[in-house]
């Protein structure tokens, strides 16, 4: 009866909620507080990092928001998210880390939100980080080491683990 390394178990570290509007004012603010309203936590402004004169946006310019999600919250969330887009992902959506992103066409999908004429409709993208236990050592300030090849995670890895946990149908394999 050998049980499983408890070092060796996958958890989500985090999901980022990101919405990219292009442009600071009063857009930028419905999407904030429709951020704030979906998700349950302040948003933070993201700003532009380069100049690109032809969409009008200057390096330093607020042109979105996003949230960070962690625990309970990041796992309730990802159920919406889910459930949004039909329990289907793409196997292109995972990267060799173990991470994957999808995005989100319009936030009525969302179960329980409905349209709202003076809001308007914004997509999203959701970010979502896997680790494992003892993965504070590539974030942590002092004596800051790389994660070992072993102790990654793999895509293969991440694409199971996301079929067990919310019984997500993996497209592509």
């Amino acid at each position: 009866m050998s049980e499983e390394n408890p070092m060796r178990r996958l958890k989500i570290a985090k999901v980022t909620v990101n919405i990219g509007v292009g442009e600071g004012g009063e857009r930028l603010a419905k999407a904030e507080k429709l951020l704030e309203r979906i998700t349950g936590q302040k948003p933070v402004r993201t700003y532009a990092r380069v100049t690109n004169q032809t969409f009008g946006i200057r390096k330093g310019l607020p042109i979105g928001c996003k949230v960070t999600l962690r625990r309970e919250r990041a796992i309730e969330f990802l159920k919406k998210a889910f459930d949004a887009i039909d329990y289907k992902l793409k196997a292109s959506y995972f990267d060799n880390e173990g991470n994957f992103s999808f995005g989100i066409k319009e936030h009525i999908d969302l179960p329980g939100e409905k349209y709202d004429p003076n809001v308007g409709i914004f997509g999203m993208d959701v970010c979502v980080t896997i680790e494992r236990p003892g993965f504070r050592i590539k974030h942590r300030r002092i004596r800051k080491t790389k994660v070992p090849k072993k102790h990654r995670v793999t895509k293969e890895e991440a694409i199971e683990f996301i079929k067990n946990m919310f019984n997500v149908k993996i497209e592509g394999d």
